[in-house]
């Protein structure tokens, strides 16, 4: 694995400061990047409320109103109607 010299450094300080080597950190982390792009697999309460916990952990802000969300699809339809 090639990896520059800044970083490699930055790297190790960071696994140092949590009580890993290198490579023990480099591998967690990977297994985060993993994890985290895993669909998520639902099959029981605790699963569900789980994932919809990270949701709300994952996403600021407030959903929009179904009204709102028609008023943009009809402004898409519309727009992808004109002449280009």
């Amino acid at each position: 694995m090639v990896v520059d010299a800044r970083e490699r450094d930055a790297f190790r300080a960071r696994a140092a400061a949590e009580g890993l080597t290198l490579s023990e950190w480099l591998r967690t982390a990977a297994r985060e990047r993993l994890e985290k792009g895993r669909p998520a697999t639902i099959r029981s309460m605790d699963d569900l409320d789980h994932f919809f916990a990270e949701r709300r952990e994952a996403e600021a802000g407030r959903e929009p109103d179904w009204d709102q969300h028609q008023r943009v699809m009809e402004h898409s339809r519309l727009k992808g109607l004109e002449p280009g």
